[in-house]
């Protein structure tokens, strides 16, 4: 289907309507659900002019044709597995570029995909407030795309990983170069539309997976580093404020079965999504909240409420 053209007074959704596109033939998930934030955040937006409204209308037309055709699809009908996808899909992502970049892989495709899960964190906002994962995975991928971006632009060499000072005011200095890789617009900072192999070859001679390459084929996804005493080692996310590890003594209660319980689609779609936080939580050493989601699964399997 052919969109009109985005109107500069709608230019806080052009970087969604982008990701949709680059996703119509790979992952119709992520081009709904990216479609749907953006025309939510242009009904707010729009001035209702002729373009903008001639827009809007033609988005509302291709998620009900989407809807229709993928009725058999839980990722397009299913919120709760419809968040478990994109944030799976963002977190594949940011570990790549992550794993990339502490590797000091830099390339445009780096900064694709770091920008890519950051805009993916945006979209996770359809369904609520993000976690304290997501909230420091989008605000580390923005900076960081950004950042790099602005290396390669000037010819410096980057830092990998995180820098000594990556707090606020980082953040704020790389939403502000988001702004201006992209002419002003908050739009895909990388200046080639699609993901690029980077045209020096790393040190090791080991050409890494593009950014496609990787969701493509989920089983070209590196392990992410977990050597914390090595210069440039995975630093784990502890949220703030909660121990860390947490011992079972204090986390632990006790489940008893119900009999004849009978498990929900729902309840069981819920079940699978505590799971895959579980996991989330362990790719960051966070031990306490994969333990804490790994209780409520189980409580919700054996007694079908949470």
């Amino acid at each position: 289907m052919e969109f009109p053209p985005c109107p500069p007074s709608l230019k806080s959704i052009q970087h969604f309507l982008k990701l949709a596109q680059e996703h119509d033939t790979r992952d119709v998930v992520i081009a709904y659900w990216a479609r749907l934030y953006a025309l939510q955040i242009g009904l707010k937006a729009s001035t209702q002019t002729g373009e903008e409204t001639k827009l809007l209308l033609g988005i509302m037309d291709w998620l009900e044709q989407m809807k229709k055709q993928y009725a058999d699809n839980e990722a397009l009908t299913n919120e709760v597995a419809a968040q478990a996808h994109i944030e799976n899909y963002a977190l594949k992502l940011f570990l790549y570029a992550d794993k990339q970049d502490r590797e000091e892989n830099f390339g445009k495709n780096v900064v694709k995909a770091f920008y890519s899960s950051g805009v993916l964190y945006d979209i996770l906002q359809t369904f609520g407030e993000l976690s304290e994962e997501a909230l420091h995975n989008r605000k580390y991928a923005k900076w960081k795309a950004a950042y790099i971006h602005n290396c390669l632009k000037n010819g410096e060499t980057p830092i990998p990983g995180p820098l000594p000072d990556d707090d606020d005011e980082a953040e704020l200095q790389g939403e502000n170069a988001n702004e201006e890789a992209a002419g002003g617009a908050p739009a895909d900072p990388a200046p080639a539309p699609e993901p690029e192999a980077d045209p020096s070859p790393p040190a090791s001679s080991v050409v890494p997976p593009t950014a496609e390459e990787v969701l493509n084929n989920p089983n070209k996804l590196p392990s992410p580093p977990v050597d914390e005493e090595k210069p440039g080692g995975f630093v784990p996310y502890v949220p703030t404020g909660q121990p860390h590890p947490a011992t079972a003594a204090t986390i632990y209660q006790p489940i008893v079965p119900v009999a004849g319980v009978q498990i929900t689609p729902d309840q069981m779609i819920a079940a699978q999504k505590y799971c895959k936080y579980a996991g989330s939580a362990l790719n960051y050493d966070d031990v306490k909240t994969a333990i804490e989601n790994l209780q409520k699964a189980l409580k919700l399997l054996s007694t079908g409420s949470e």
